[in-house]
């Protein structure tokens, strides 16, 4: 079975969105989501980059990341997989709750259901590269194992 999200309200996995409201602290600042992250992190250490941080939804901060009159930083195509990956790793270790349900899709693959992003999702097509599903199921069997690891420990 393949599981698909998309939108942050779907029971059980709208928390595989990164619009889901669920915060997560890097780099020293609160984030609201894993979007608003993701989105400044296209013009970090500029004012836009903050001003993302601080808008008020996530719809909001990806209009703003995705404001073409802003330069994004020159490296943004080589480091924006890794930036995603830090992102929904840390809100998946930072969320027990979310956690558990990420756990809980056994080796089923996870696909964004989206038809509009062939990158991050499934794409028109269905062809997409599916790059958030792929970081989810990385992140899934880190955390596995993770939990197996203290699991066997004694204190």
């Amino acid at each position: 079975m393949t599981i698909y999200f998309y939108g942050a309200d779907e029971v059980p996995y709208g928390c595989f969105s990164n619009f889901s409201a669920h915060s997560l602290e890097l780099d020293g600042h609160l984030w609201p989501t894993s979007e608003h992250y993701f989105q400044a992190q296209k013009f970090i250490g500029t004012r836009h980059a903050d001003l993302i941080r601080r808008a008020r939804t996530p719809l909001r901060a990806a209009e703003l990341g995705r404001d073409p009159s802003k330069p994004l930083r020159r490296d943004w195509d080589r480091v924006k997989d890794d930036v995603m990956r830090r992102a929904v790793t840390t809100k998946f270790r930072t969320h027990a709750d979310i956690r558990d349900i990420l756990l809980s899709t056994a080796d089923e693959e996870i696909v964004e259901d989206t038809t509009t992003d062939h990158y991050w999702g499934r794409g028109r097509t269905g062809t997409g590269k599916n790059m958030l599903g792929r970081i989810l199921m990385r992140t899934r069997s880190q955390l596995r194992t993770e939990v197996q690891g203290s699991c066997g420990r004694s204190g």
